[in-house]
């Protein structure tokens, strides 16, 4: 018999532990970090797009931070969004005027913008609007963890990341448990600091994503959109950038019918962010963790990729501890993120407190208040 030691993952805010009252204290670094990566100003409207299952606790910091700043909130409630575009023929009417009429939006939904077309993130691209997306991180947990972790000390690991992974020919990612991918002609999504308008970003901030035009080999799954973590290894083999086979029992088998059409590789992701949790972290935490690799599937139409629209049956893929090589050259070993290591960017969070604190990938550690960003040492 097979015993999935995951069975009780969380599979919507629904199943995650809520706050005691009194824990807003601590979420306050985080909230104020947001309220810093977005900008907010003082009169700015300011909406809270929030599930109607999301934790009261984390919406009232986010929501106290924001009115610290003079910004005019409102919090709109909403029924919760499927995943894959399950449930494709919702309008989301009210939710897009509102998101229209808003400076800034902070969407606390577990699926977030990659899963319906109304509010698919390269629609709100599109509209003056900043837009930060706590899809699956509208917890304490995360609140806690990789929200704290000071903004310009990210922002210097991005932008050295992007400016080594910009100007790769080739990444190669392995693992463990068999994954051994190569993905080429790339383009990366080149955002590396504050949000200014027309901005989506996840929250807390996550990695370098990119859209990859050719990949080739095997990817073995950890957790997924549409299986969650498997009871069994599920191999997908890729050729030129779609998917050839999907094997591995039922898990294999609920992805294949959520797109009888196939699928390709749509994006990739490598996370950056050392205080995401992977212990305990929902798969839109464990993939920003600094030295995870996660990639999102999307359908095919009529057999080729659309990349101007959801693919209503997008299947985010994780892998937690992978080793990816850039251009030959070692990025991460076994799941550590070497920019960790780099002189410039421990000389950045010298600023905030010990590198070694500040640099440390274990976010179980949680990152002490004085070192989140709300004064500097020097």
């Amino acid at each position: 018999m097979i015993v999935n030691p995951y069975a009780a993952a969380p599979f919507s805010y629904v199943s995650v532990p809520g706050a005691t009252p009194y824990s807003i204290v601590e979420l306050m670094p985080g909230a104020r970090n947001l309220m810093a990566h977005l900008q907010v100003a003082s009169g700015e409207r300011v909406l809270l797009l929030v599930e109607h299952t999301a934790d009261p606790v984390v919406i009232q910091a986010v929501a106290a931070a924001a009115a610290y700043r003079d910004a005019d909130v409102h919090v709109l409630s909403v029924a919760p969004f499927s995943p894959g575009g399950w449930d494709s023929e919702v309008t989301h009417q009210l939710e897009t005027a509102a998101v229209r009429e808003a400076d800034v939006v902070i969407s606390a939904t577990w699926w977030g913008e990659v899963h319906s077309a109304p509010l698919f993130f390269d629609q709100i691209r599109a509209l003056p609007v900043r837009f930060a997306s706590l899809h699956m991180a509208a917890t304490a947990g995360a609140m806690l963890t990789g929200a704290r972790f000071p903004n310009e000390v990210f922002y210097a690991i991005k932008h050295r990341a992007l400016s080594r992974l910009n100007t790769a020919q080739s990444i190669r990612v392995t693992s463990t448990l068999g994954t051994d991918l190569t993905l080429s002609r790339f383009a990366f999504t080149l955002d590396e600091g504050p949000m200014g308008p027309g901005d989506w970003q996840p929250f807390p901030y996550g990695g370098a994503n990119f859209h990859p035009a050719d990949t080739e080999g095997v990817l073995v799954i950890e957790d997924s959109t549409f299986t969650g973590m498997p009871e069994q290894p599920v191999r997908i083999t890729f050729k030129a950038n779609l998917v050839r086979t999907i094997e591995g029992g039922i898990a294999a088998e609920q992805i294949r019918r959520a797109s009888p059409g196939g699928y390709y590789l749509r994006h990739a992701l490598i996370g950056l962010n050392p205080k995401t949790r992977l212990a305990g972290g929902t798969q839109f935490e464990r993939e920003k963790h600094a030295g995870a690799f996660y990639c999102g599937l999307d359908a095919l139409f009529d057999g080729a990729p659309v990349t101007d629209r959801p693919g209503f049956a997008h299947c985010d893929c994780q892998i937690d501890r992978p080793t990816i090589h850039v251009d030959g050259e070692p990025f991460v070993d076994g799941g550590r993120l070497l920019l960790l290591d780099d002189p410039e960017i421990r000389e950045v969070a010298a600023r905030f407190g010990p590198p070694d604190v500040i640099l440390d990938d274990n976010p179980l550690m949680i990152l002490p208040r004085r070192y989140t960003g709300g004064r500097t040492t020097r």
